[in-house]
């Protein structure tokens, strides 16, 4: 089977992380998020994979070749001008001749691919939505369907007393080639506000699947450091293995007098001194040195980052290279690549900090 990975948006709400990191290459426990979302659809039997790209599209196929390492195999389209989500798969239109799937390409989820394509050809739909459960969804656009799963309306961000669901659109859809007939070419164009609408207003069976897999956004730094303590945690069952208390890689040097409360994941080639402390979960990338006394509380390291003595580090997600200097105090923070926090200095809590910038 075939599917379509939507990795082409410009990541503006991760930002400072990914001016020159793609979101698809950002590391989640030290190892490419995409690399995650095709292991997953490779093992529901989707293994001919399409991934539409326009921003950072030689880094990802650098990366990822031809998909073989994975056991699957990876087509690149590219888009010169963004197309919108639906007008990036009409451009593939040339190659989906069969039921096809659809991934956004910012979220991480269990759900099971193959039950979803099951449903959806019980159903004989057109098209088929992926539903997942939010606590609050007062602030997504919302699906009634039903009591067979046929879509009834689209609510797009509704007033209190209008919201009579939790189910929001979990970005992942099965489609038949036909539908992207309605798809007009060269033009922008949304399967969220556009096209879903129009299949249900002509009477198409547009259909919807719940699923209570678990499922996160990883758009915005919040959600990625959840992600990664999430996974630590064993939350998914894509990494039942990280419950580990402490995943060390090679070359690690780790002060006897450190104190690690896990879970932990320490990359290759890290430096952890005496009396420094680590409080999972966090996420400490390859080649970083951990002063004497450090605090690094509920974060995401990258890698090749220098944390001084007696620094802290909590809540907090800092990209490659950055030099954190004795005393120095991050909350809430992010970093982007190559930042300098200088000796006792202390960003307000929450800062989100530009690459190369430093911080006295």
């Amino acid at each position: 089977m075939k599917a379509i990975i939507l990795v082409g948006g410009e990541a503006t709400r991760l930002r400072p992380l990914t001016p020159d990191t793609p979101k698809a290459m950002m590391p989640v426990l030290n190892a490419p998020f995409l690399g995650y979302v095709i292991r997953r659809l490779k093992s529901h039997g989707a293994d001919e994979i399409i991934l539409t790209q326009s921003h950072y599209a030689r880094a990802i196929k650098d990366h990822f070749g031809d998909g073989k390492s994975l056991g699957a195999k990876l087509k690149y389209v590219i888009e010169s001008v963004q197309m919108g989500t639906a007008g990036a798969v009409k451009n593939s239109e040339a190659w989906l001749g069969k039921t096809f799937l659809v991934l956004n390409g910012d979220v991480f989820t269990d759900l099971d691919d193959a039950a979803l394509v099951a449903f959806h050809q019980a159903k004989k739909a057109a098209a088929t939505i992926a539903l997942t459960p939010v606590a609050d969804p007062s602030a997504y656009g919302l699906i009634e369907t039903e009591a067979d799963g046929r879509v009834r309306r689209f609510l797009e961000k509704p007033r209190p007393e209008e919201i009579t669901t939790n189910m929001i659109n979990a970005g992942t859809y099965v489609l038949e080639p036909e539908v992207l007939k309605r798809i007009p070419s060269g033009t922008k164009f949304s399967f969220e506000r556009e096209l879903f609408p129009d299949l249900l207003a002509r009477g198409e069976p547009v259909y919807a699947y719940p699923s209570d897999a678990y499922w996160i956004d990883m758009g915005t730094p919040e959600n990625y450091l959840k992600l990664s303590g999430d996974l630590l945690l064993g939350k998914s069952r894509q990494c039942p293995s990280a419950k580990t208390k402490v995943i060390s890689g090679e070359g690690r040097r780790i002060h006897p007098e450190a104190e690690i409360k896990g879970p932990v994941l320490v990359d290759r080639n890290c430096t952890i001194a005496r009396k420094a402390k680590i409080t999972g979960p966090a996420v400490i990338g390859a080649g970083t040195t951990i002063g004497e006394g450090a605090l690094v509380d509920n974060a995401v390291i990258w890698q090749k980052v220098s944390i001084g003595q007696g620094a802290t580090v909590k809540n907090s997600i800092v990209a490659n290279s950055c030099r954190l200097d004795d005393g120095c105090r991050l909350e809430s923070a992010v970093l982007g690549d190559s930042v300098i926090v200088k000796r006792q200095a202390a960003p307000a809590p929450g800062s989100r900090i530009p690459p190369g910038t430093t911080v006295s």
